[in-house]
């Protein structure tokens, strides 16, 4: 299957370690709290064991607010740099669009700020996924 590279960047007026920790440790209610078409908000987590980005190989099952969830497993610690992790066994409405993902959480400085990019690359259902991952895309931009 085709992989569909996704991307969005935004710049903080935080350094560099103080916007890794605060974006690595936030809870995903609070960023993805809100709905765009068929991706739900998401409602929380399960199964994590620990403080969120302790170790590679962490994991835990994302919960949203359709009744799906996905199961998230951390791949790269490189604090203060980059995080990444793959999105798995994906459930709910998503499971007709999305097979898995490789996201990743990069911090690079910018002025007196730090630049965060978050990147997936989204291997997409074979019919329906194919199909809609262009309006999935953008949509996924504003989620």
């Amino acid at each position: 299957m085709n992989t569909r590279h996704l991307e969005k960047s935004r710049t903080f007026p935080l350094g560099v370690e103080t916007t890794y920790e605060r974006v690595l440790t936030v809870p995903l209610p609070q960023i993805f709290g809100r709905r765009y078409w068929a991706i739900a908000p998401i409602v929380g987590v399960t199964g994590q064991q620990g403080e969120w980005g302790s170790d590679v190989g962490q994991s835990r099952t994302i919960t949203m607010s359709d009744g799906g969830n996905m199961f998230e497993t951390l791949t790269v610690i490189d604090q203060p740099n980059q995080f990444g992790y793959t999105i798995s066994n994906v459930k709910g409405m998503l499971k007709l669009l999305v097979v898995a993902a490789a996201g990743t959480w990069a911090f690079v400085p910018e002025g007196d700020g730090t630049r965060v990019t978050w990147s997936w690359d989204v291997t997409p259902t074979k019919v329906i996924g194919r199909a809609t991952m262009p309006v999935f895309a953008r949509l996924w931009s504003g989620f």
